[in-house]
Order: structure tokens, then sequence, then C-alpha cells
């Protein structure tokens, strides 16, 4: 059965690791998808891989008239947007003495702003439309407890979790459910970069971090971008119409709500 047969989906952060994997299982379920990317090239190269049903679209969540130019460019190519999954996030690591406000920054203009906006967007067209739709926000476990080294990243993913819960709660008069995924500790491109700040931050070699995660997970190991696959359409799919402003713990047992 192919879920989101005749939807459109625009991912952002989606050239590679979970957005990606995202983006390949909602063309399998049937819908056309907008890999939406800062980095063109890369989403250009994941698109073709995909093959039909996906397509290229740049997009730098920092600038207004970006996102607003990607959100023209998906309705004009795919008719419509049905479904929004806020993929696109920066990882950075310090203890609260050494926080720079660069850091803080950077991170919450992509995090939570570029998340907010884009979801601002991207409802305009949805609200426009008249048939509803799904946004899917990322959070975090790191959302939902401070850490002593991730204290700005962790402040903007529970962030999200806020603003998942206001924007689901002001949207869905419009038949528009918003939901959120907090993963735990994911395998990949994102993980490694990860651990090489830790490595220096904490003195430990290379891949030591990600082995002390992953075995620290109950389930025993770190997710893989296919962890997360099954819930993702889940929530964009019709099976979730009555789930509002929630956010769904997808972490292999580290977090208990």
């Amino acid at each position: 059965m192919n879920r989101l047969d005749g939807k459109s989906a625009i991912i952002t952060g989606a050239a590679r690791g979970i957005g990606r994997a995202f983006a390949e299982a909602y063309v399998r379920e049937g819908a056309t998808v907008a890999i939406a990317d800062i980095d063109l090239p890369g989403a250009k190269t994941t698109a073709a891989e995909i093959g039909d049903g996906a397509f290229a679209v740049e997009l730098d969540v920092t600038s207004q008239a970006c996102i607003d130019a990607a959100a023209a460019t998906v309705v004009e190519h795919a008719g419509g947007i049905d479904i929004l999954v806020n993929n696109a996030a920066l990882f950075d690591l310090a203890g609260i003495v050494d926080i720079t406000r660069e850091s803080y920054d950077r991170l919450f203009s992509i995090n939570v702003a570029g998340s907010l906006f884009t979801l601002q967007a991207i409802a305009r067209r949805m609200i426009e439309q008249g048939r509803g739709g799904k946004i899917i926000n990322m959070a975090s476990q790191a959302g939902r407890r401070g850490e002593p080294l991730v204290g700005v990243y962790c402040a903007t993913k529970a962030a999200i979790i806020s603003l998942n819960q206001s924007a689901g709660l002001d949207l869905i008069r419009h038949g528009i459910n918003v939901n959120a995924i907090a993963p735990g500790v994911v395998d990949g491109e994102h993980w490694d970069g990860v651990d090489a700040k830790f490595a220096e931050a904490e003195g430990l070699a290379p891949g030591e971090k990600k082995r002390q995660v992953g075995a620290a997970v109950p389930i025993g190991r770190m997710a893989t971008p296919a962890d997360l696959v099954g819930m993702a359409v889940f929530l964009a799919s019709a099976e979730a119409d009555y789930i509002v402003a929630q956010t769904y713990n997808v972490d292999g047992g580290n977090w208990m709500n």
C-alpha cells in the first residue's frame, strides 16, 4: 500500500543522512519529494540517485527569500505542498563558560528560526490550498534534558518541542497536523562530526564517544536513519490524522515521557 500516493513533500536538509532516508521512503510510498538543501549539487545528486519522484531545490533556511523561493518552486513543480519535514539543523559543543555568541546565534538561526519560518511559509501555502497537510519537525532527545557540553543545541531542540506544540494547536483548525520526532543518537555523517567534537573536548580517541553512547542505549546500539523512517511515514500519512502537537521519541529507549 502506498500511503502517500499523490502527495507532495519538501524535506529540508535532505541531501544526506536522515533527510535522505525520509525522502527515499516517501518516494517509495508514492509521494513526489523536493530534496531541499543548502548544498544544491548534493541535493541534485541525491535526487538523481533516488530517481523518479525526487527533485532538488536549493534552500538556505536562514534566508527568508530563499525559503519563499523554495516553496514557490515546489508548488510550481508538484502542484502544491502536502508534507513538510523540518530536518535541517546544526550541532555545536562547548561548556557553558566557553559558549560564544557566534555559535549561539548560528544554532538558533538554523535550528529554531530556520524551522519556524520554513514551517510558516509552507503552512501559508497549505492554508491557501485548502486541503490541509502534515508538518513534521525534527526535535531530539537533547531537547528533553540538558547536557554539560551541549547547552545551546539542547536549548534549540527544546525550543522545537515547544514550537511544535504551539504550531500544532494553531494550525489544526486548517486541517494541518503538526507533530515532531525526537531521535536519540543516530549513526552517520552527523554523528561522525559530533564524535570528533567530543574527542577534542573530552580527550577521547576517535570513535570512543560513539561507542559509549551506543552501548548506553537500552536497545544496545545507535540508531540508523532507517530506524526513524517508520515514524516519519506514519506522521505524514492519513493514519496520523487525529494526532496533534505531539513529539515522539524514537531513541531505542533512551528517554521515557
